[in-house]
């Protein structure tokens, strides 16, 4: 096992300190690797650390990460921008991750990002569209199509 699986391992059974001791020794090393920069945010998001693990998303987005994990950063990113307040930093982090993934969990982010900018509109559109198309209750399907359809005219009156 690498040291950065090692690494990996020990967040994944709750050891997220440990991780980071290791992950920035490899750091040291090797400060342009876009994994350990990743895993070493990971590991800052799961102690609570979230200004601390800012800088090693946005490296770790820099350099490049494969799809999977660069879906996952982008939503680690835009989140830890909301957390800490910065709510148009986590609005652009949260689209761009949209534009490239078109991922779900990344737009319920985005609308949780929208309520805090207070455009509450926007944020319950994203919301109700999302729950039309993944709902399987079949009172929600029933509706999907008014759903979606009333999802951006909620101040309509007819």
């Amino acid at each position: 096992m690498s040291t950065l699986e090692k690494a990996i391992r020990l967040r994944e059974e709750g050891h997220a300190k440990e991780a980071v001791d290791i992950l920035k020794k490899l750091l040291e090393m090797d400060s342009e690797n876009a994994q350990v920069n990743y895993q070493c945010a990971w590991c800052h998001d799961v102690l609570g650390l979230e200004k601390e693990a800012i800088p090693y998303y946005e490296k770790a987005l820099e350099i490049g990460l494969p799809d999977i994990d660069s879906k996952e950063a982008y939503l680690g990113l835009g989140s830890t921008y909301r957390t800490v307040g910065d709510f148009k930093k986590s609005e652009t982090t949260l689209i761009e991750g949209i534009e490239r993934y078109d991922d779900n969990a990344i737009k319920t982010f985005l609308a949780m990002t929208k309520y805090n900018l207070g455009k509450h509109d926007q944020a319950m559109e994203i919301l109700l569209k999302l729950l039309a198309e993944t709902s399987d209750d079949p009172s929600i399907k029933a509706f999907k199509k008014a759903i979606v359809y009333y999802a951006d005219k909620l101040d309509v009156k007819w």
